[in-house]
């Protein structure tokens, strides 16, 4: 009988329990569709519970039901409470699911102004959209407060890669306008060495007023060397034409150093070579010849095709064929072996100058005919004396070779 009465009691328990829970549940839904709560019918169903409790006292101990009626409501308050925080819950994941969308599209406008703004690189483009997908598809997992760090990374890496861009774009700026000026400043010396006196004289000055910025630039160097050699042609006086001279060999030695493969560098030196040996002891006569033929052949090998080199060889073979005994002795014995050569190869590489550039130069007509006399060949250089009277004498070579020829003119009509 107790153990029937028992069951009696706990099934009447767990349908009192299920009925108010029920009630809360259909209160709730009632509560968030907007409907009408029907106090009565919640006040019938707990009254119902109550007689059902007391029915279940009269078979029972009064004081055992008071206990189970107090843990009942308390049961009853504890689910209400776990069905509020349920649909707060909810509430909260509505509200994120309908804030997210609109955060991805305020991040996307703000990259958007500033993409405007400043031009951003093709890798730093390819970064932004694997962030921003990567936040996309996380969004429907991840919390706000992740997708508001994801968010704030975006910004930073793209300001910082914003400001690197713009550093190196800036040194490349830098570069080319000093690329541009350089540029510049070599076309202008180039410019000022085929002019006249004057022009040769402001491109000088304009050159050394670069040198601390160009010391190292060997294109500048051998523009130099030879911004002293129109100031050795230019000028008469003795010590000034050796200065010019001292100088620009010293600076053509750096850039040869520097560039030992620059024909221009090569040629140079050896110009400046040939310019001292005007003004030095027959010991650094011959030395400076040397270093003359040294260098000289150097920049043949390196610009075969420059008619101008075979010019001056063809006046270092005839300036050592004329070579006296006694210079020729010095030679022997500061080097061994004095240099050698005749009028014969004076005469080819002339030669070879006037098959390379027709009409090449007054000088090189002047030579042709000095080596056709020397030769025994009197008629063929007075026919080169009448072509280097055709052509007008211009630079101070020029007006050089005027009175050699003048010389050799009077010399051949004897």
């Amino acid at each position: 009988m107790a153990c029937s009465d028992s069951k009696e009691v706990v099934v009447g328990l767990l349908a009192g329990a299920a009925g108010i829970s029920l009630a809360i549940v259909w209160y709730q839904r009632s509560r968030t569709t907007g409907s009408t709560f029907q106090l009565p019918n919640f006040l019938s169903l707990r009254n119902k519970l109550q007689s059902a409790t007391t029915h279940t006292t009269v078979q029972n101990s009064q004081g055992a039901m008071v206990v189970l009626q107090g843990r009942q409501l308390q049961m009853l308050d504890k689910l209400n409470c776990l069905l509020k925080s349920v649909e707060e819950l909810k509430d909260e994941v509505r509200f994120l699911k309908e804030t997210i969308p609109k955060l991805e599209d305020q991040i996307r406008e703000e990259l958007k102004g500033k993409a405007d703004s400043r031009r951003i690189s093709p890798l730093h483009k390819a970064s932004k959209r694997k962030k921003a997908d990567s936040a996309r598809g996380s969004a429907d997992q991840n919390s706000s407060e992740e997708a508001e760090s994801e968010g704030g990374y975006l910004t930073a890496y793209t300001d910082t890669e914003q400001e690197s861009e713009d550093e190196k774009r800036a040194a490349q700026t830098l570069a080319s306008d000093q690329k541009a000026e350089r540029v510049l400043v070599l076309q202008q010396a180039d410019r000022l060495h085929g002019g006249s006196e004057t022009e040769q004289q402001e491109g000088y000055r304009m050159l050394l007023e670069k040198e601390d910025q160009y010391e190292n630039d060997v294109e500048y160097l051998w523009r130099l060397v030879r911004a002293h050699g129109d100031m050795f042609e230019m000028t008469t006086d003795i010590e000034e034409k050796k200065n010019y001279a001292v100088n620009g060999k010293s600076i053509a030695g750096k850039a040869v150093e520097m560039d030992p493969f620059n024909a221009d560098c090569h040629q140079w030196f050896a110009i400046m070579c040939g310019y001292l040996s005007e003004y030095e002891s027959v010991q650094n006569k011959i030395k400076n010849g040397y270093l003359f033929k040294e260098h000289l052949d150097k920049a043949i090998e390196l610009k075969p095709q420059d008619p101008f080199l075979y010019y001056l060889l063809g006046r270092w073979c005839y300036a050592v064929a004329q070579l006296s005994w006694i210079e020729r002795k010095v030679a022997a014995t500061l080097f061994g072996n004095p240099p050698s050569a005749t009028i014969q190869e004076a005469l080819q590489n002339f030669i070879k100058a006037e098959e390379m550039h027709p009409s090449y130069s007054k000088s090189n007509y002047v030579y042709l005919a000095k080596c056709y006399r020397d030769l025994g060949q009197n008629t063929k250089a007075l026919k080169y004396c009448d072509v280097a009277s055709t052509i007008t004498s211009v630079t101070n070579e020029d007006k050089e070779s005027q009175k050699d020829l003048e010389a050799l003119l009077l010399s051949l009509r004897q």
